[in-house]
């Protein structure tokens, strides 16, 4: 095993884990914020990549291909959000009601399982060419970029707002939020909109630096964001407590899932078991806190004054 294949691979890590961190993020936010199991982003991660590249072969230039493409998860989460409070649908059910029927709207929206999409044709924002590049066009500073100043400050603007607030305090205590007068079911629908369109914006930029979309880019794309979520929360949990900082640490948290990804290939481990590593990775971050909980706490000696209280309250009584 030679360590300069895997510090070669850094920078490629890097700028994946930061273009699956805005899906990670869209997933904190029904899965944190919004307290909503949604598996519909399986499909969405398919759905923004194949308008992405649609909207650019038919001539729409890249942002507003980007846009489409954003919209196109929009549409997906509002589906998801109509079946669940609409037809009063569990969120789960719908959300894999949703990611099954995308499989098929995908496969439309493309004519085909695959679309490549070239740098040399168009010109793309972020391109896989150039993650080791020292200058401008380099993904790693353009995601990074587009992760801090187009998602995340945008996002702390808009959970600061009412509306905001509004799907904050519903994943919060929906109860409590019905009796102040909030729409829940509209703030349901929102956040899933919200969710997935992020999803979708995210699978815009990796059709751009993989250089094609797939019908089954997305799957298994759950477990990565709840990965990214989970691995964010453990490890900056306690040092990051604003909300802007808390999404930061989720796309760290898919870069940090990326290098162990990449990790498992330099080690030479079959890249078949990836799944069940992620599956072991999540299930170890999510135990930790559990783990802490029962066995770190402070047992009282028996003759302390806690212990004395107790005895001479038993005595009174």
């Amino acid at each position: 095993m030679n360590i300069m294949h895997l510090v070669n691979a850094l920078p490629g890590v890097a700028a994946q884990g930061l273009i699956w961190g805005i899906m990670a993020i869209g997933v904190y936010i029904t899965f944190r914020i919004l307290d909503v199991a949604d598996l519909t982003v399986d499909g969405t991660m398919a759905t923004g990549g194949a308008a992405f590249i649609m909207l650019t072969m038919a001539g729409a230039p890249v942002p507003l291909a980007m846009l489409g493409a954003f919209l196109a998860g929009v549409l997906a989460g509002l589906v998801t959000g109509l079946f669940h409070t609409a037809c009063g649908i569990p969120a789960i059910l719908a959300g894999i009601l949703t990611q099954l029927a995308l499989y098929s709207v995908n496969l439309r929206i493309m004519g085909q399982a695959n679309r490549p999409v070239s740098s040399r044709q168009y010109d793309l924002l972020v391109d896989q060419q150039s993650v080791r590049s020292l200058s401008l066009d380099n993904p790693i500073l353009v995601v990074a970029i587009f992760v801090a100043g187009a998602v995340i400050a945008l996002l702390y603007w808009f959970f600061g707002t009412e509306l905001g607030a509004s799907l904050r305090a519903t994943g919060s205590n929906p109860n409590m939020s019905r009796a102040q007068g909030i729409n829940t079911n509209f703030t349901k629908v929102l956040g899933l909109m919200l969710s997935n369109g992020l999803v979708a914006l995210s699978s815009a930029l990796l059709a751009q630096y993989q250089g094609f979309a797939d019908v089954n880019m997305g799957r298994g794309a759950i477990v990565i964001g709840l990965a990214a979520v989970i691995i964010g929360e453990v490890i900056f949990g306690k040092v990051f407590r604003n909300f802007a900082l808390k999404m930061l640490a989720v796309a760290i948290g898919a870069i940090l899932y990326y290098l162990v990804y990449q990790v498992v290939i330099w080690l030479g481990l079959n890249t078949d078991d990836m799944k069940l590593i992620t599956a072991l990775i999540v299930a170890a971050f999510l135990a930790i806190p559990y783990w802490k909980g029962k066995y770190a706490h402070v047992k009282v000696p028996a003759g302390s004054a806690n212990a004395g209280a107790k005895t001479g309250g038993d005595q009174d009584a």
